[in-house]
């Protein structure tokens, strides 16, 4: 299978080009990004072959199914990764909340988020790629909270390889900063900039186009890659745990094989909703993808009104910081699958040179043929935190609380069964939720765990508990106009 660009092809680059290649250069003509020339078909024989599949075989065969040219052997090491999951047979649980509604819980992983699900694979896939040709990479990683983690837990210590990591200072939780802050590999930085998460994601795609980057690198003998959802092997494993969840369902017996579901998903980025979007282009039985925003609601108003307008607009600090996103990357190729190229580079240009763009009626609708939304303020959140568990006891993040706002809204037709996408551990967000439970206020991340494991009853996970005494190894924090100096800075130490 052969991957093109959502923008276009400038002359210079490859018309197509292969999986391997796309991983390692995610970046393609006209700032854009790549996209698989075409999907796999998915069809009924598949599905139904696979009821009886563990996870580990579900993905290798959905691998196989896009013609990635990676070896298998090599496939088959990057799917044991999973085993470090609480469950290697069953790395992905979905659990029964309400009687038409299930939790697809994607934070079993030892960072305990659902990056781990993509990136966890991906880090030694790419890694092997890099040594099989002989060559070094740099692997940038922008996030909100949970992608810097997750990649430096799968690069740590990987041969060829080195990692910078840009993160918000003060736009994460505790133990999301003592995640990365405490990584003291010889082949990781983590850089805490004074700004947000767009700042540290457009800092990323700049310097993946960068040609007086690119040079600096070359002197190095490194080429430069990236772990964020732009490139594409991330978003190939998030297709395969929507799939996965669904036919969850069906061996509980919730739902008969070719069912329709609602697929709910808390979106920044739209890597995970893009995994969906896929999944059922594929072929897998959704009814509707419905995305759930918190008070950065550039999502839910591109969906409902065809608007993307980001003029005179900030990002919003809010209790769901991974989703504290204005520009989400991922929504261009929904759009180049949509519209095509030519109308994808008109937008996303648009949108870089004049921060908005509109949809005409007849694109307006066709997106919202699969996709509806809407948006989860703090307050609502923390309702439906303290609801779920003062009804049900579960615990639950944040980010997957916006769900149950979406769940409720935008359901046409209430027989149908919803899987909504749980993204973090409630480890990760732990004053929220104990806020939530008790209606106090705690500074303090390790006050908050306490709190909720004495409530619950339940106990602290050991690798989370286990950060609030390892040493500080990554101490820088800087200015945005400083991130190039000090990424190269890191390459000549």
């Amino acid at each position: 299978m052969k991957f093109i660009e959502t923008r276009g092809n400038d002359g210079k680059n490859p018309a197509a080009i292969t999986f391997s290649q796309a991983i390692l250069s995610p970046m393609s003509s006209f700032g854009g990004i790549y996209s698989p020339e075409t999907l796999p078909v998915l069809d009924d024989a598949f599905i139904k072959a696979h009821v009886g599949s563990g996870y580990k075989t579900l993905a290798k065969d959905i691998l196989q199914a896009f013609e990635v040219d990676i070896e298998p052997s090599v496939i088959d090491a990057a799917l044991s990764l999973y085993d470090k999951f609480d469950d290697p047979n069953n790395p992905v649980p979905v659990e029964k909340i309400y009687e038409d509604l299930y939790v697809s819980e994607l934070y079993h992983g030892p960072t305990r988020a659902f990056k781990d699900m993509a990136l966890q694979p991906f880090g030694k896939v790419l890694s092997a790629v890099a040594q099989a040709r002989g060559e070094k990479y740099l692997i940038l990683a922008a996030t909100s909270g949970d992608t810097g983690p997750a990649a430096l837990e799968t690069f740590k210590n990987r041969e060829n390889i080195q990692v910078a990591c840009l993160y918000p200072d003060g736009g994460t939780s505790d133990v999301q900063r003592l995640q990365m802050v405490t990584e003291d590999a010889d082949n990781l930085k983590v850089i805490g900039i004074h700004g947000d998460f767009d700042d540290a994601q457009s800092a990323l795609k700049s310097l993946l186009v960068s040609d007086v980057f690119a040079d600096a690198l070359k002197a190095h003998d490194i080429s430069l890659s990236a772990a964020n959802s732009v490139n594409f092997g991330r978003i190939i494993f998030q297709i395969i745990y929507h799939i996965h969840s669904y036919l969850e369902l069906v061996r509980k017996e919730v739902i008969q094989l070719g069912e329709q579901v609602y697929l709910n998903v808390p979106s920044g980025n739209f890597g995970n909703a893009l995994g969906g979007y896929y999944a059922w282009k594929m072929g897998l039985p959704v009814k509707q993808i419905h995305i759930a925003s918190n008070n950065n609601n550039v999502l839910t108003q591109l969906i409902t009104t065809g608007r993307y307008d980001i003029r005179d607009t900030t990002v919003i600090a809010t209790t769901s910081p991974a989703m504290d996103i204005l520009k989400s990357s991922n929504v261009e190729r929904v759009l180049f699958d949509l519209y095509g190229a030519e109308r994808t580079k008109e937008l996303m240009h648009k949108l870089d040179r004049e921060k908005h763009y509109e949809l005409t009626s007849d694109e307006l609708s066709r997106l919202q043929t699969i996709f509806a939304a809407d948006f989860c303020t703090d307050e609502e959140g923390l309702s439906y935190i303290k609801q779920a568990f003062d009804q049900e006891g579960y615990l639950m993040c944040p980010h997957t609380a916006t769900c149950f706002k979406a769940y409720d809204t935008c359901r046409e037709d209430k027989s149908i069964k919803t899987i909504a996408y749980s993204t973090a551990e409630w480890t990760k967000f732990s004053p929220v939720i104990a806020n939530a439970l008790s209606d106090e206020t705690f500074d303090y991340d390790v006050d908050a765990l306490k709190m909720i494991a004495k409530k619950a009853s339940i106990t602290i996970p050991a690798q989370i508990a286990a950060l609030f005494d390892k040493e500080i190894a990554q101490k820088t924090v800087i200015d945005k106009q400083d991130i190039e100096k000090e990424i190269l800075s890191f390459l000549d130490a």
